[in-house]
């Protein structure tokens, strides 16, 4: 299958919705990374998701929305996921509540789960898509799955040239990491850091979120121990290099290759973080020894793509 690369414009979304339309698969920018989209009611087109980035299908997938009049139809709304959507969404976080039966989604999207992961992102071109298509879009990552997320239309070619119809190419992503994940058919649970600070989140709910553990059941995307990884091996927490590394730093750290954000800013540091594994992978060290990251805002983040990428692979 040839790859094609289709232009942020009207041309390009036109080819873009007719992809999916027909079953076909298009990487298309969100302000967090590229996803891989397909109609999210054609079973052939969802099970193509699977094949192209070779997941699991027990992992679910986020469906993508226009707005959260939208999301509400798929799903149990409640009180706390309207005061989250009205407060974050259009954006990077992601809602899983219970899924509404009969209304035509893909069993493949929930992986046979009774709730959805669904979001309405920001990204100018990825709400342009949407409402070409004028249907849910489900959309995990767009690269081999355990792999270094994609946040240009380079490295999805890199990691699906071949495999998928086309990329709609907007550029670079904004905020460089998965959104967050909110679970609400209880109490809200944090299923994954991402590009929205746990503290935005506590403060708009005026309440700490419960924590999702490591030996709990997978019930929603990037949860898996194994993940986000580059093909060489990672060393968490470094203050200097040892032989046979290369360093990704944060702040002052000395002797870098690459550096997240010299000025110690986790925003920064985030929207750089796979392009830099990206390109520090391509260079083929054995290691990579990476800086010790705060833990707060969105260093919670970043702290947690790294423990994936750096965690034993199956």
């Amino acid at each position: 299958m040839q790859t094609r690369t289709l232009s942020p414009n009207r041309s390009g979304l036109d080819a873009a919705s007719a992809i999916l339309g027909a079953g076909g698969l298009v990487a298309f920018p969100t302000e967090t990374v590229y996803g891989l989209g397909a109609d999210a009611r054609n079973d052939m087109a969802v099970a193509r998701i699977f094949d192209a980035k070779r997941r699991p299908q027990f992992n679910p997938l986020i469906v993508h929305v226009q707005d959260a009049e939208t999301a509400r139809t798929f799903v149990e709304w409640t009180d706390t996921a309207d005061r989250l959507a009205a407060a974050f969404w259009p954006g990077p976080l992601t809602l899983v509540l219970p899924l509404r039966p009969g209304l035509g989604l893909s069993r493949l999207v929930t992986a046979g789960l009774p709730t959805l992961a669904v979001r309405v992102p920001a990204h100018p071109l990825a709400r342009d898509l949407l409402e070409t298509f004028d249907g849910p879009v489900a959309a995990p990552s767009a690269n081999p799955s355990g792999r270094i997320s994609p946040t240009t239309a380079d490295h999805v070619r890199a990691g699906l040239s071949g495999r998928i119809e086309a990329i709609l190419d907007g550029g670079a992503c904004g905020v460089g990491v998965e959104s967050t994940i909110v679970g609400l058919k209880n109490s809200p649970i944090l299923l994954r850091q991402g590009g929205l600070p746990q503290e935005a989140l506590e403060a708009a709910l005026a309440a700490p979120l419960e924590q999702h553990q490591p030996d709990d059941a997978l019930i929603a995307p990037g949860q898996m121990a194994s993940h986000y990884a580059p093909a060489a091996r990672m060393r968490l927490n470094a203050d200097a290099t040892r032989p046979g590394e290369i360093l990704l730093g944060f702040g002052a750290a000395k002797g870098a290759t690459l550096n997240l954000s010299r000025a110690g800013d986790l925003t920064e540091a985030a929207a750089n973080l796979f392009r830099c594994l990206h390109e520090l992978d391509a260079s083929n060290p054995e290691t990579i020894a990476v800086s010790p990251i705060p833990d707060h805002g969105l260093g919670r983040a970043i702290n947690d793509r790294l423990a994936r990428a750096a965690a034993p692979r199956p």
